[in-house]
């Protein structure tokens, strides 16, 4: 019998992509419908999906992820009580899942001044609503911890199709495939992880079947990359060769020039695999948007 894993965010980025990869190794994929901030609902939903059979995992990806998002309380009512309504709702079930995954951010680490890679036992010291909220919801799940079982990700910069063009790669994709002569971005000066949606999918289910996997880990693969460095393998790639300009409107107050992960602990709980390149991942993403219907 498939093993069932509810989903919520499903409809989201990293919920389609984590959506088809487990549906396609076995797994019975149910998606949350229910408003993440309206806690009966929740509620009365997840007692209908678990009356005949219980869950057997549950992967929570529902969130305000956009860190320039306009309405600050937005973070705090979907990232931290949207995600205690899902956990009351668990800890109400007669079977608890086998793991509850958490989604997080590396947005939680903040600033630490001299360290190239981030590892997980770092004093948190976000520095935007989008990771203050990311590191409420931590706390909040660390008070069910001997309740459910529980493992917190945080990820660093990801990727892939389908991810809004608010975000920098897609928004480089869209101008380089309709080859615009100028591209406005923010700071150039700036290094992070572009890993690449499809390894996070194998991490997230490899973590998700290893019950050794709790606590907290980053889901990264230690390598950063330059935002110069992404427009050089665009130009390479595409053969185009945009002018690129400076807005002050888009440079973040408070950013961090390096953003990286230390991969040690996510080494242990995880088989060991080959990351696709930055020219994959870029690659891909191009040919996604050049053979996608208008």
């Amino acid at each position: 019998m498939a093993k069932r894993i509810l989903i919520t965010g499903a409809y989201g980025f990293t919920g389609v992509h984590l959506s088809q990869h487990l549906a396609k190794n076995g797994y019975q994929i149910l998606s949350l419908q229910a408003d993440i901030t309206d806690s009966s609902a929740i509620s009365a939903e997840i007692s209908t999906l678990t009356q005949d059979e219980p869950i057997d995992y549950v992967l929570h990806l529902a969130a305000i992820s956009f860190v320039a998002h306009s309405d600050a309380l937005d973070f705090y009512r979907v990232n931290v009580l949207g995600s205690e309504n899902l956990l009351k709702a668990l800890f109400q079930l007669k079977t608890a899942p086998k793991k509850v995954i958490l989604a997080s951010s590396a947005a939680v680490y903040g600033s630490h001044h001299g360290k190239e890679l981030l590892e997980e036992s770092l004093c948190p010291r976000p520095q935007n609503h989008y990771g203050y909220s990311k590191l409420a919801m931590e706390l909040l799940a660390q008070t069910y911890k001997d309740k459910l079982p529980i493992l917190i990700t945080r990820p660093f910069n990801y990727t892939g199709a389908g991810q809004a063009e608010s975000f920098v790669i897609p928004k480089l994709i869209k101008h380089f495939v309709e080859k615009a002569e100028v591209i406005e971005l923010g700071n150039l000066q700036v290094w992070r992880e572009f890993n690449d949606v499809a390894d996070i999918c194998v991490w997230y289910q490899q973590l998700m079947e290893n019950p050794e996997a709790l606590g907290i880990v980053n889901l990264c693969s230690e390598r950063l990359v330059s935002l110069q460095e992404v427009l050089l393998q665009l130009t390479k790639l595409t053969g185009h060769q945009p002018r690129i300009e400076v807005n002050p409107a888009f440079v973040r107050a408070n950013e961090l020039p390096r953003l990286g992960g230390s991969a040690q602990k996510l080494k242990q709980w995880i088989k060991p695999t080959e990351v696709r390149s930055l020219q994959q991942t870029l690659g891909g993403l191009l040919q996604s948007r050049t053979t996608a219907p208008n």
